[in-house]
C-alpha cells in the first residue's frame, strides 16, 4: 500500500524537478538574443519604358538580358516629320521676331520725311484755298461773281484745312512710332511662337529613348516598324539599384530596429556568400503576417514591413529569391539613417 502511494509522489516530484530545471536553463541561463533574424524575398523594381510621342520605331539598340546604364540610348523613332515640325516652328518664331523688331524700331527716317512733306504740301494748299476764297469774296461784294462761287471757295478752303490737320496727325503718329499695346501683343505672339518651337524641339529630343537608370533589359516588347506611343511600352527594365529584400519585423522587436542599421543577407542560391545591407525603410503601419512569409512567430501576429537594401555588385540576386536577414542589435542609434553606399565592384 505504501509503495502505491510513494510511486506517484516520486513521479510528481520528478516532473516538478524537470520543469524547474527547464525553466532555470531556458529563462535564467539562456543566451541573450543579439540579433534579429528575418525572412523575406528579393524585390526588384521594374520600369515600363515608352516613347513620349506617336511615331514609327526606326531602330532598337538593345535586347533582352543586356545590362544598360543610365542615359544610354535604347531606341529611336523616325524623326522626319518631327524635324520638319521644328523647322516650321523656327520659321514662324523668326518671322514674329521681325514683326516685333519693326514695331520697336518705329518709323523709318524716310517715312517721317515723307509725312513732313505731305504736311507742307497740305499747308500750301490750305493757304492757297484761303487766298482764293478771299479774292472771290471781294468780287462777290462788288457783285462781279455769284454768291455760289464764294460758297464753293469757302468749302474748298475748309477742306484744305482739314487735309492739313490730317497730315499733321499722320506726322505725329510717324514720330511717336507703334502703340505700346501693339508692341505688347507682338511680344506675346513671339513668346507663343517660341514656346511652340520649344515643344517641337522637345518632341524631337524625345524621339530617342534613354535608360532612366542602371538595369537589365527584361523584355523587348516592340520592334522596328511598330507604331510607338506613350501607352505602348517598348522595353521592360529591371532596376539593379537599389535591390532590396522585403521582410517583416515582429511588433515586440520593432523598438530595436531603426532605418540605417547594418544587416547581412544570405540566400539559398549562394549559401556561403554574405551580402552587405542596411535597413532602408520600416512601415509606419502594422499588418498581419503574409502567408508566404516564413517566420517563427504565430502567423496571425502583427508585423511591420521593412525594406533591407542590399549591395549586389555582381547582379546575383533575382526577383522573388528567398533570403535571410540578420540585423545585429548592438549598433549605435545614429548608425546611419541615410542609405549606405555600396562598394564598387
Amino acid at each position: 500500500m505504501k509503495r502505491k502511494i510513494i510511486l506517484p509522489v516520486v513521479i510528481v516530484v520528478a516532473v516538478v524537478a524537470a520543469l524547474a530545471v527547464f525553466w532555470w536553463v531556458r529563462y535564467d541561463h539562456a543566451e541573450p538574443v543579439t540579433q534579429l533574424v528575418a525572412y523575406g524575398n528579393v524585390d526588384i523594381r521594374q520600369v515600363e519604358l515608352a516613347f513620349n510621342a506617336a511615331e514609327r520605331i526606326d531602330d532598337m539598340q538593345v535586347r533582352e538580358g543586356e545590362r544598360v546604364h543610365k542615359g544610354q540610348p535604347l531606341a529611336t523613332l523616325d524623326t522626319r516629320s518631327l524635324s520638319q515640325n521644328v523647322d516650321q516652328r523656327a520659321a514662324q518664331a523668326a518671322a514674329q521676331e521681325q514683326v516685333l523688331a519693326r514695331l520697336m524700331a518705329g518709323s523709318r527716317p524716310q517715312e517721317i520725311r515723307k509725312a513732313r512733306a505731305e504736311v507742307e504740301a497740305a499747308r500750301v494748299a490750305a493757304d492757297n484755298a484761303e487766298r482764293t476764297y478771299a479774292r472771290i469774296k471781294a468780287l462777290v461784294a462788288r457783285q462781279f461773281v455769284a454768291e455760289q462761287q464764294a460758297s464753293d471757295a469757302r468749302a474748298a478752303a475748309d477742306g484744305a484745312q482739314a487735309q492739313l490737320k490730317a497730315a499733321r496727325e499722320t506726322l505725329q503718329l510717324a514720330m511717336l512710332g507703334a502703340r505700346k499695346e501693339d508692341i505688347a501683343a507682338a511680344r506675346a505672339t513671339l513668346e507663343a511662337a517660341r514656346a511652340a518651337l520649344a515643344i517641337a524641339r522637345k518632341q524631337l529630343a524625345d524621339a530617342v529613348l534613354y535608360a532612366p537608370a542602371d538595369g537589365v533589359i527584361e523584355a523587348r516588347i516592340l520592334e522596328p516598324g511598330d507604331m510607338a506611343s506613350p501607352q505602348h511600352p517598348v522595353y521592360t527594365l529591371a532596376l539593379t539599384d537599389p535591390v532590396w529584400v522585403r521582410a517583416y519585423v515582429p511588433g515586440p522587436q520593432l523598438g530595436k530596429i531603426h532605418p540605417g542599421m547594418r544587416a547581412v543577407v544570405t540566400t539559398d542560391s549562394y549559401p556561403d556568400k554574405r551580402y552587405q545591407a542596411w535597413v532602408g525603410y520600416i512601415s509606419p503601419t502594422a499588418e498581419f503576417t503574409p502567408k508566404a512569409v516564413e517566420t517563427t512567430e504565430v502567423r496571425t501576429s502583427l508585423v511591420y514591413q521593412m525594406r533591407i537594401f542590399v549591395c549586389d555588385p555582381r547582379n546575383e540576386l533575382r526577383q522573388g529569391m528567398p533570403a535571410t536577414i540578420a540585423i545585429p542589435f548592438d549598433q549605435p542609434a545614429d548608425s546611419g539613417a541615410a542609405a549606405q553606399p555600396c562598394p564598387q565592384s
